[in-house]
């Protein structure tokens, strides 16, 4: 098979889901809340794989596998298990929450939702600010995961750039045409396929090398450390840093969290949020174990290079490799497109409208959210070309930025008490001092400070510590403002 051949095989993938999507702009009304929300009308199985390959990126398809290729496949425990099942819960602490407020009162956006019930546009602008803050870098993640893939499946052919321009080609003009129900529809296609190929491809690949008991032992034969749990990086404190600050921070990405308004009714998020942990196990188990069997394997991983594509192309054929590529690239724009529809939700509704322009029109404010995404794509694509880091860390660092939101999210959500002023401290102080830790491991002049202590805890943890003391501190101290309105929040569930 043809080089040609198989790049046709990814671009002739993104075409599909391209055309998918503008099935669903046909069909779409010209209302916000379709746009982003499609009318709070998806079901079960949308619901559930939207948020599935919406999640799941290039920090999961190149980053998972190759960090179980160079330190254990303990990282399926913390990804497979620890998130699955964590962020199965949170879905329902916060999710349901959310969806039961957001059903009553008709946000569209987190920041909204805050922004009213505490009578502040200061604090909607700032809940904006800091997820379009820590969305660049996520975005930025599947660029350079594009890149990466398709210099592993050309051999270097198709330059770094070029695969990172691809997707992000595909997924400006995929955002501006399509809103929410396309994103969703095609992500159940992609969610889909990327599950069928994974477990194609580690069935393919183990029965090359003789089946799962000669894969294991090779694995085991190459790396003994690989057969005992924990050690070297996979200390405790990294384990439960890692599954703490992913599992929570995912439930702040803008293009997750707000998947908590769309279902249809609370039986759909219900059923989505139980059937979540053993969806990720059936993807985690075959992409992370390949990652790990691989250090058995007789391969070649080029320094820095993704290890999936590598063994891909010496067991199976050129064709079968592309298609999984397409699959992974699946994955990432899945993800890309739905943070790019977030992210302009939010510059729009809790940036634009409130603080620079009160009266736009509707049309006026679409073509600023328009505009928006095509910028915000390009200036991450920019950054991209400078790959600041690995898969994992560029993921782990927007993961934390995140999470740090959490905590006082939920002070709002379950305690009528909390004020406006608790609010603004509980996310300002810690979001000031991570960027202050983040800032000094890239920029020379900022000293040096640790992203982890004390045996591999990650700094925020502690950080998200104090978020919670901070709301609740300062809102104990200061009293409610007349703006504020805690009976927005007060919903009964089941």
């Amino acid at each position: 098979m043809t080089l040609g051949l198989s790049l046709g095989i990814v671009v002739g993938y993104l075409f599909l889901a391209l055309a998918v999507g503008l099935v669903a702009y046909r069909v779409s009304e010209t209302t916000a809340e379709d746009y982003y929300l499609a009318s709070r009308s998806i079901g079960t199985v949308v619901l559930l794989f939207t948020t599935f390959a919406t999640l799941l990126s290039a920090f999961t398809f190149f980053g998972g596998p190759n960090l179980a290729f160079a330190a254990g496949p303990e990282w399926l425990i913390v990804m497979g298990t620890l998130d699955g099942v964590l962020f199965a819960v949170l879905w329902y602490v916060i999710g349901y929450k959310q969806w039961l407020i957001g059903n009553r009162n008709g946000y569209v956006t987190l920041g909204e939702m805050l922004g009213d019930r505490f009578g502040s546009t200061g604090l909607r602008a700032l809940v904006a600010g800091v997820s379009l803050l820590w969305l660049f870098p996520y975005v930025m993640l599947q660029q350079m995961g594009a890149g990466e893939a398709l210099v592993g499946l050309t051999d270097g052919v198709v330059p770094y750039w070029g695969g990172a321009a691809l997707i992000t080609a595909f997924m400006i003009l995929y955002v501006v045409l399509a809103g929410m129900r396309g994103v969703a529809w095609t992500d159940t296609i992609q969610g889909l396929f990327m599950l069928s190929v994974v477990w194609l491809a580690a069935v393919w690949v183990v029965s090359a090398v003789g089946g799962v008991g000669a894969a294991t032992g090779a694995m085991l034969d190459a790396r003994p450390d690989f057969g005992s749990f924990g050690g070297g990086t996979y200390s405790v404190g990294f384990i439960v840093s890692t599954a703490i600050t992913i599992a929570f921070g995912v439930t702040m990405f803008p293009q997750i969290n707000q998947r908590f308004f769309v279902a249809k009714s609370g039986e759909t998020l219900k059923r989505s949020f139980a059937l979540w942990p053993v969806l990720v196990l059936l993807l985690f188990v075959p992409a992370f174990m390949l990652g790990a069997w691989a250090a058995g394997m007789p391969v070649d991983v080029p320094e820095g290079a993704n290890v999936l594509p590598v063994v891909l192309n010496e067991y199976t054929p050129a064709w079968f490799a592309a298609l999984v590529i397409a699959g992974a690239m699946a994955a990432m724009m899945s993800s890309s497109d739905s943070m790019l529809l977030s992210g302009s939700s939010y510059f729009t509704r809790d940036l634009y409208r409130p603080v620079v322009n009160a009266d736009a029109s509707e049309r006026r404010e679409a073509w600023v959210a328009r505009i928006g995404v095509a910028a915000f794509a390009l200036l991450a694509f920019a950054a991209s070309l400078f790959r600041p880091g690995t898969l994992i860390e560029v993921g782990s660092t927007a993961f934390s930025g995140f999470a740090l939101l959490a905590l006082p999210v939920i002070c709002a959500l379950y305690w009528d008490r909390t004020t406006r002023t608790g609010m603004i401290a509980g996310v300002l102080v810690p979001q000031l001092a991570y960027l202050a830790v983040v800032l000094s491991a890239v920029v020379g002049f900022v000293p040096t400070l640790p992203r982890a202590v004390a045996g591999g805890w990650d700094v925020a943890l502690g950080l998200m510590a104090l978020s919670a003391l901070l709301t609740v501190g300062v809102s104990l101290l200061t009293a409610p403002t007349a703006e504020g309105d805690a009976s927005r929040f007060a919903v009964a569930g089941d």
